[in-house]
């Protein structure tokens, strides 16, 4: 992660699983990630006008022991691969492990703050890089991460499916 630029920009929250990639459930291969329609090319477009873009997402299978920490750090270094493709980046990727009856006892917690619709992960990024909460939004498939959105201060965007970028297109205008 690089230093943020001081001055306040607007930031683009997105869930992964079901926002950025399709969500068989459990995604921690590359081999079984499949982009979103639209999705590399939202990231694109909204590096292009200057907005931060984050991801923040439950990662409850490292907590029941399906896969590691290691392998979600993984898979977000190859998703970052493939968006510099088409010229697009994340600026942070944020994960929660945890969750209630995580098989792992240190994974294990009644209620998580950062596991959504807990707003822990954002309000980390605000944290560490200078937002500007009036124009950012939160976009996720479930209700729990525009919950997590409100919470933290930020508008929400429930994304019910189809082209990322399309949906997103008068967010930048």
């Amino acid at each position: 992660m690089s230093a943020p630029d001081p001055s306040p920009r607007p930031a683009l929250f997105l869930d992964r699983d079901g926002v950025l990639n399709e969500d068989p459930g459990y995604v921690y291969r590359w081999e079984d990630f499949v982009w979103i329609p639209g999705a590399r090319e939202a990231i694109a477009a909204f590096n292009a006008a200057g907005w931060w873009v984050f991801v923040v997402t439950n990662q409850s299978g490292v907590g029941r022991g399906y896969y590691t920490e290691d392998d979600v750090r993984k898979l977000h270094a190859q998703m970052s691969a493939s968006l510099a493709e088409v010229g697009g980046k994340v600026d942070a990727f944020y994960y929660c492990p945890h969750h209630p009856e995580a098989a792992d006892e240190i994974y294990r917690h009644p209620d998580p703050p950062g596991r959504k619709p807990n707003p822990g992960m954002l309000l980390q990024a605000i944290a560490e890089w200078p937002v500007d909460l009036t124009r950012s939004v939160m976009v996720g498939d479930k209700d729990g991460d525009v919950e997590a959105g409100r919470r933290a201060g930020i508008r929400g965007l429930k994304f019910t499916g189809g082209d990322l970028k399309a949906f997103l297109e008068g967010e930048l205008t």
